[in-house]
């Protein structure tokens, strides 16, 4: 047994692992290059033969050569084993390996370890797209036709509509190019035709947006023919608006019925609102009948605000009083589906809920339940204010069934509102007490609609001119809501009528920092300012109303006025021209500019103005003043004299305007007439001594009899007129001490009656300015025929604007509602 048993050398001891790198020459594959044998075999066919088995028996010899080159067969060894990799029966045995695992003649050389391969470095660049290629190209062109699309919508969402347009056109001609080009490259089957269906439709929308209806119609039916596009049949909804727009109401109806039939009954809002495009088609052709039969089913099958308002005017329209209260109360059933405000009252103190109330208290959610509410309670007063007066025997039977009915729904605040309006009712029908009566029931009740009661009832108290019933209602007002500021602007005005102009002002201030945007007060407290004489910030006020109210002409007047109190005459001039382009029949504005410019010296604009004043209203005394003393100044006396004419008309116990025709008839030769003008006067006004005198004048001159009886009746007129004022002498120096004690009463009355007293010498001035016997006619100085100016829109333009509720001001009709229910595009 021990003969077989072999023991390591001493000196090998520590080599373990000698040996494992030894392999046979044969296998070394890296130096074939420089083998001559090898180079030589594999240009021949020397390399072809099977490899030469070697002569030591063993296994590794016994294999074959592990070349590319040599053959396949496999040889079995000396002792008849397989060899390694041969075939037996049928199956390939795995090759060994030739030298051990991670062991590599590239170790030995010094290179790291690396069996992942991590150090060869990144991987080579992607290959570069061919941008030339016909593919590239159409993707290219797809994508910029996809962007025009997205600007014409963007531009159209901006208001720029024309942008809009030429984005479509340009979308669209890319879009055939696209077709073109794509047909070339790839069949047919492969056009994209979602992007075609979008292009045209966008483009139609376009044409429709800028009221180019006709291109619109041609681009849908181009959509709408095409048996390639799915639902292209929906498209007939909006051909049926641009058929309503152009008042083709019958092809209208044609196209809704159209798309009716095509949209499929699961569909269910579509079709709502198709029929409620016909039913308000229907309206405007005045079939009623069948606008009813469109709102009742839409009613029956769901019910909407719009479609039970627009069903309430049609039996309206057909007058059946029965069907117009059961439509109300079905108008009144519609639900709102919003959520209840005690949703956004917090029920704890958590903060964590508190803040997530505050978050969406007004959230965008939140404002969309308003408005929906607010168009609710618009609705359902607006049809209360049609009915009520045809559904009973009277308006105010009517309102009260109304506000039963609304008392028994979710809408319990409105009966209030139409209390209100029922008072508002009495009011246009001018019976104020039944007015007053009804206001006046809402005392008791709680505090806003107590203080909208009052606020209405110290607005009707204040235009009947009695201040202590409106400072009273008005107190009521404020006490029962502080922050109304139509009641904090009643107050005011009844302060202001009163003169305490800084007291008012407190309270228009007060108005505004609980309203911002409550303009009745922002206007009077630029009145009240100009009554202080604090030009510069009633200036600044209605500077900020006129940027609010752009066409208002009170606004536009009273900012021109302070700039002539400023006496700056061209912004004065400047800002009357924008008014009389707001109202250019206001024959006030266009005597003010005239007046203004006489004042700078053109005369040729202020006559214009004059003129065109005299147009409008060719009643203004002061206007035919200056006109006929224009024409006297111009020496145009034929022309004067109708103006003269048209003065005695208006005022014709006025003996000046008579003289003045007379006078122009004489200036201008026609002495015959001008004798039988006096005489005329003579025999209506027989103790004036201007009117003798010139007769006696005229006669002298012609050499008439009748000079001897005017010159008796003239002598006996001076004589009485002198003894008159001989006893007006002696009575003045009579009583000259008590005058002497009663001047200070005298002088309180001089002061509050001189705008009388200072038109009154006006008008002596003028009569003096008349000629005498023995001089010629001489105009009026410039001075004489200033007119003092009226505000143009009336006397109460200076009276302070009474801040009444916005729904005094509501018409009673809402015809415009009925265009509302059109499809969107």
């Amino acid at each position: 047994m021990m003969q077989n048993v072999h023991l390591a050398p001493e000196t090998d001891e520590d080599d373990l692992y000698s040996g494992y790198n030894d392999y046979n020459p044969t296998y070394d594959t890296e130096e074939l290059e420089n083998d001559t044998a090898f180079q030589q075999a594999v240009r021949t066919s020397h390399g072809r033969r099977p490899p030469i088995t070697a002569k030591i028996p063993s296994t590794a010899v016994t294999r074959p050569v592990a070349t590319g080159y040599g053959s396949k067969t496999s040889l079995a060894s000396s002792m008849g084993r397989p060899m390694t990799g041969t075939l037996q029966d049928g199956v390939a045995r795995p090759m060994t390996a030739v030298r051990a695992a991670g062991f590599t003649k590239a170790a030995l050389r010094g290179s790291a370890f690396d069996p992942l391969g991590q150090s060869r470095g990144p991987a080579p660049p992607l290959e570069a797209k061919n941008e030339d290629s016909p593919e590239e190209k159409i993707r290219q062109l797809e994508k910029k036709v996809n962007e025009l699309v997205e600007e014409s919508c963007v531009a159209n969402g901006c208001g720029d509509l024309k942008l809009a347009l030429e984005k479509a056109k340009d979308a669209g001609r890319k879009e055939r190019v696209l077709v073109r080009q794509r047909e070339q490259v790839t069949t047919p089957e492969n056009i994209n035709l979602d992007l075609t269906y979008s292009v045209l439709f966008n483009l139609a929308s376009q044409y429709s947006a800028n009221e180019m209806y006709a291109e619109a119609l041609n681009t849908y039916q181009v959509i709408v023919k095409n048996k390639m596009f799915s639902n292209a049949g929906r498209l007939k909804v909006n051909m049926g608006n641009i058929y309503l727009k152009q008042r083709n109401y019958s092809k209208a109806i044609k196209f809704y019925r159209m798309a009716l039939d095509q949209i499929p009954s699961v569909h269910k809002e579509m079709r709502i609102k198709i029929l409620q495009n016909i039913g308000v088609t229907f309206i405007k052709t005045g079939q009623y009948s069948d606008a009813i039969n469109s709102f009742e089913h839409i009613m029956s099958m769901a019910p909407n605000l719009k479609a039970g308002f627009n069903l309430i005017l049609s039996y309206f329209a057909v007058g059946d009083q029965e069907k117009m209260k059961k439509a109300f109360q079905k108008l009144i059933a519609v639900p709102l589906e919003i959520d209840e405000d005690d949703k956004y009252i917090s029920p704890n103190d958590d903060p964590h809920t508190n803040l997530v109330i505050e978050a969406i208290k007004n959230d965008h959610l939140r404002q969309m339940e308003r408005e929906r509410k607010a168009m609710a309670e618009k609705y359902i007063m607006t049809a209360a204010k049609l009915i009520a007066p045809v559904i009973e025997t009277s308006f105010a039977v009517g309102y009260d069934w109304c506000v039963e009915v609304v008392k028994a729904s979710q809408y319990v605040e409105l009966a209030n509102d139409l209390e209100i309006n029922k008072a508002i009712t009495y009011l246009r029908q001018k019976d104020f007490n039944q007015a007053v009566e009804t206001l006046k029931m809402f005392e008791k009740k709680d505090s806003r609609v107590k203080s909208a009661a009052a606020t209405n009832l110290s607005f009707l108290y204040y235009l009947e001119n009695e201040f202590a019933q409106a400072s009273s209602y008005a107190d009521l007002a404020v006490n029962s809501d502080r922050y109304n500021p139509s009641a904090l602007t009643n107050k005011g005005n009844t302060v202001f009528a009163n003169g305490d102009y800084e007291k008012a002002a407190e309270f228009y201030k007060e108005a505004l920092r609980n309203d911002s945007s409550c303009t009745e007060a922002l206007y009077n407290i630029g009145l009240t300012y100009k009554k202080l004489n604090r030009l510069d910030e009633a200036l600044d006020c209605f500077l900020k109303l006129h940027a609010i109210l752009r066409n208002s002409a009170q606004v536009l007047y009273q900012i021109a006025h302070v700039y002539e109190l400023m006496e700056d005459p061209n912004q004065a001039i400047e800002w009357l021209m924008q008014l009389i382009s707001v109202v250019p029949t206001d024959s006030r504005a266009l005597s003010k500019l005239g007046e203004l410019y006489d004042s700078e010296g053109d005369k040729s604009q202020a006559f214009q103005y004059y003129y065109e004043s005299y147009r409008y209203f060719p009643s203004n005394i002061e206007v035919i003043e200056w006109l006929g003393a224009y024409y006297i100044d111009t020496q145009f006396c034929e022309k004067a004299i109708q103006y003269f004419e048209r003065a005695s008309l208006i005022q014709p116990t006025q003996v000046k305007w008579q003289l003045m025709v007379a006078s122009c008839f004489r200036r201008s030769g026609n002495y015959q007439k001008a004798l039988d003008t006096y005489k005329d006067i003579h025999r209506k006004f027989p103790e004036n001594v201007e009117c003798l005198r010139f007769l006696v004048r005229l006669c002298t001159d012609i050499g008439l009899k009748e000079v001897q009886e005017y010159a008796t009746k003239l002598k006996r007129l001076e004589k009485m007129k002198e003894i008159r004022e001989q006893r007006i002498k002696s009575g003045r120096d009579g009583s000259g001490g008590s005058r002497s004690k009663r001047e200070g009463s005298a002088g309180s009355d001089s002061g509050q009656n001189c705008s009388a007293s200072s038109k009154g010498e006006r008008l002596g001035a003028r009569l003096r300015a008349l000629p005498g016997t023995n001089e010629p006619y001489e105009s009026s100085s410039n001075k004489e025929i200033d007119a003092s100016y009226v505000d143009p829109l009336g006397p109460q333009i200076e009276r302070p604007k009474t801040a009444a509720k916005k729904r005094i001001d509501e018409d009673d009709f809402a015809d415009e509602e009925l265009g509302d229910d059109l499809l969107p595009e």
